[in-house]
């Protein structure tokens, strides 16, 4: 299924951001741990894009440490999503950042070291030379996500700039606006929707049924 020619040491010194951001968060044994879960050598198999989640939130909670903030339960996980998730508002997000400056935390140091999956694929390939021999499913539907998910956000980018220069001009008179793009598929067998996410999770309509 997989192989790894990684090395056995653990967080073996790299260049990369990702072994700086391992050596500087004091997170030992992270390399040894990331080629395991990529590979599946672990209980589960993570894609990319989870590794780079597990590791920011690795990140997060060692500033929490170093600032003196005890996190409770799921706390840590909850506040990496109000930081960086597409679906929590900009007002919620500067809430969230201030209120972790007034903790101590150097929270615009810990979202620059924040690193994202194709980082983590680099460091894994590269300087740990892991590999896989096929990519699994998860990675594909992983990858699917990611393309899907920055046209959306292209397509609202575009749009709101594109009302943000017409009423500069005075030619449409809105007041204060948000833009979401939203895409159905639709079976044209049973007629059942899905949103793009809803199909990727599910994996199927209803008259479909592929094993997952």
């Amino acid at each position: 299924m997989t192989e790894s020619n990684s090395a056995t040491d653990s967080n073996r010194s790299c260049g990369c951001k990702l072994g700086r951001i391992s050596n500087e968060y004091g997170l030992s044994g992270l390399d040894d741990e990331l080629v395991a879960l990529w590979t599946g050598e672990a209980d589960e198999q993570y894609s990319t894009r989870k590794l780079a989640t597990y590791v920011n939130e690795l990140v997060l909670e060692a500033a929490f440490e170093e600032a003196g903030v005890t996190a409770k339960e799921g706390e840590v996980e909850n506040t990496y999503r109000l930081l960086t998730d597409d679906d929590v508002t900009s007002g919620t997000q500067v809430q969230t950042r201030n209120e972790l400056e007034r903790d101590g935390v150097p929270v615009e140091q810990v979202e620059s070291d924040f690193i994202s999956h194709q980082t983590v694929y680099n460091h894994l390939t590269k300087c740990l030379e892991a590999s896989l021999e096929t990519p699994s499913d998860e990675e594909r539907l992983e990858r699917s996500r990611e393309k899907l998910g920055s046209l959306q956000n292209r397509t609202a980018a575009v749009t709101a700039d594109t009302v943000a220069h017409l009423e500069r001009n005075d030619i449409v008179d809105i007041g204060e606006y948000n833009v979401s793009v939203g895409i159905t598929v639709t079976c044209e067998d049973c007629f059942e929707e899905f949103t793009v996410r809803e199909l990727l999770e599910n994996r199927s309509c209803s008259c479909g049924g592929i094993d997952t």
